[in-house]
Order: structure tokens, then C-alpha cells, then sequence
């Protein structure tokens, strides 16, 4: 906003940093985030009014569930095993959750679905690709359950720079029940800033800017959002990086003795099976080494995210001498 602004109760001398005067950090953010929602819109050749912009990808997920569910009353389905931020949300607006398994190839079941479908299920949340089992959920699949349920589906896309082809962001666009989340936490190398942003109907978009906080991201995040855009090429760099990596450990784990099974990976981490996960697990963290135990959701599973060259090497030594 341009003019003489006495509106908002601000200091309208500046703020104590002077490395950010350029920023005006004295006036309050654009509550509309117009600027980043043009460029990334921009980017992803979609139109700015079809973007939404949140502190990280878990804001987006409690807006959805308060959005659509009323609490006590409407239930939320999860294609487990899967992100535990969905039932979180779930559980923090006290709104019931129903856990469906995907099938042995970690992907949709309909036949389960469509018997734990509640009339009053609002939304249905799939990550794809998923966490923690690194793959992608078949996408013909996601639109027949997207026309068949005719519930809000959220597919959570925060890995899909990491995979072949997948992204819904076109169908977003176009049907009127697909959110589609995504993040700057992953291969834009963002984690620290936690900025999220769906691409959805223009008429879930209005939602979403009624009912969160006004001034959810700051002209920082706003700042450094904007200069990553401008560095798509860094990003495709670290992408290729990443995904040499991935290859790597894929590569390695499979040859060492007591590893019982490494599955295909189409994000930055990896799912394996051991005999003993959580001896071994402890023992890699005694040793400096810090993975996540996965094996109360998938029995005997760790899961390794893709780190540097150096990084990989000293896991895949320390977990050789563990095993």
C-alpha cells in the first residue's frame, strides 16, 4: 500500500536494522502476498490467484481440515503409512481420523477406501510422492478417487521435484476438489525460512485467505522466497546433486550384509529394512549417526535421508560396522 500510512500503529521512522531499511520491516507484510504468488505463479504457469501461500505446508494442513471439517462431527481419511502431520492436525481440532493402508505396493486400495468412507468425510489426504515409503502414488488413480468420492483430496507434492513425472498442479487448476501442497523446505534448500504454498481452486483459495492469520508470512521470507525463484538453475543444480546421491546409497545399501531389502526411491531418503531396527538405530545415533526409526509404521524400517557425498560414505560405514 502507497500513501501516507498512519493506519496501522507501526514506526514510522524505521526499524533498529539498518541492513534492512530496503525491506521497510517497520510497515506490516502484504497479507495477500500478491508479489510472490505473480513470480511463482510465473514459474509454475499458473495463475496467481489459483496460489496460496502458508508458513510451511503444515499451516496449509490445519486451514484445510478448519475449513472443512467441523469438529466432533466430519472425519478426515489418511492413506497410511504416511506424513504423521495430517493426523496431528486432525487430532489438535478434534476431528476423527480414518486410517486406510494402501495396498502391498503402496498404492491406493480402492476396495478399502470406498468401506472406510464415512458420509461425513471431508477431505482425504495422500502424499505423493510419499512419505516415508519413496514412491509415487499412481496418478490416474488419485483422479478416479477424486471423481469417484468427490471429497476434498490433498495431494502433498513436498518431494515431487525429486520424481520422474507426476505433479497434479495442472489438475488443481481445473477440478474443484484437488489441493495440491508443496514446499521450499526440500530441494529449494528452504527448511529454515517454512514456506509452503497449494495450488487449488480460485474458490478454496478465497477460503484459505479468509480464515488464516493476517499476517502469516513476513517481508523476510518474503524476500528470500522471491530471490530463490530467481535461482532456479541453483536449484536444478542441487537437484542433480541429490539425486546422485540418492542413487549411491541405493546402490551401496543393497550390497551390505544384514541390509534385508532396500526399496526404489522418487524423493531425497530412503526406506530399508534390518533384522533388529531399533538396536540399530540406537547404536547409529551412539556413533553420531541420526536417521529415523520408521519400523512402528513399516516393521523393521529406517529411513536415511540423501546427504552429502561425505555424509553418505560415514552412514554407510557406521551402519556396515553396526550390521
Amino acid at each position: 500500500m502507497e500513501g501516507v500510512l498512519l493506519d496501522a500503529n507501526e514506526n514510522s521512522f524505521g526499524c533498529v536494522i539498518d541492513a534492512f531499511d530496503a525491506l521497510e520491516l517497520n510497515r506490516y507484510p502484504d497479507p495477500s502476498h500478491k508479489t510472490v504468488r505473480e513470480k511463482l505463479g510465473g514459474y509454475l504457469n499458473v495463475p496467481y490467484e489459483n496460489l496460496f501461500i502458508g508458513v510451511g505446508s503444515d499451516e496449509i494442513i490445519d486451514l484445510v481440515v478448519r475449513i472443512f471439517c467441523e469438529p466432533a462431527v466430519d472425519s478426515v481419511m489418511i492413506l497410511d503409512p504416511t506424513y504423521g502431520m495430517y493426523k496431528v492436525v486432525c487430532d489438535i481440532n478434534n476431528v476423527k481420523t480414518i486410517s486406510v493402508p494402501l495396498d502391498h505396493n503402496y498404492q491406493i486400495d480402492f476396495q478399502k477406501v470406498e468401506d472406510s468412507l464415512e458420509e461425513n468425510t471431508k477431505v482425504i489426504f495422500i502424499c505423493s510422492p510419499n512419505n516415508p515409503t519413496a514412491n509415487v502414488i499412481n496418478k490416474d488413480s488419485v483422479l478416479e478417487l477424486a471423481q469417484k468420492t468427490k471429497r476434498i483430496i490433498v495431494i502433498d507434492e513436498a518431494y515431487v521435484d525429486f520424481a520422474e513425472e507426476f505433479s497434479l498442479t495442472y489438475e488443481a487448476v481445473q477440478l474443484p476438489n484437488i489441493i495440491v501442497l508443496r514446499t521450499f523446505s526440500k530441494i529449494w534448500g528452504l527448511a529454515g525460512v517454512r514456506c509452503g504454498y497449494c495450488i487449488t481452486s480460485k474458490e478454496i483459495i478465497g477460503h484459505l485467505y479468509k480464515v488464516k492469520a493476517p499476517y502469516n508470512m513476513n517481508k523476510l521470507t518474503s524476500a528470500v522466497i522471491l530471490k530463490a525463484l530467481d535461482n532456479v538453475d541453483k536449484k536444478e543444480e542441487l537437484k542433480d546433486k541429490i539425486i546422485g546421491q540418492r542413487e549411491f546409497l541405493l546402490s551401496e545399501l543393497k550390497k551390505i550384509n544384514g541390509v534385508i531389502k532396500v526399496l526404489p526411491s522418487q524423493t531425497n531418503f530412503i526406506l530399508f529394512e534390518v533384522k533388529e531396527p531399533k538396536d540399530v538405530y540406537k547404536k547409529l545415533t551412539a556413533k553420531g549417526i541420526i536417521i529415523r526409526d520408521r519400523s512402528s509404521q513399516i516393521p523393521n524400517s529406517l529411513r536415511v535421508s540423501v546427504g552429502t557425498e561425505n555424509e553418505n560414505i560415514k552412514f554407510l560405514e557406521e551402519l556396515r560396522n553396526v550390521l
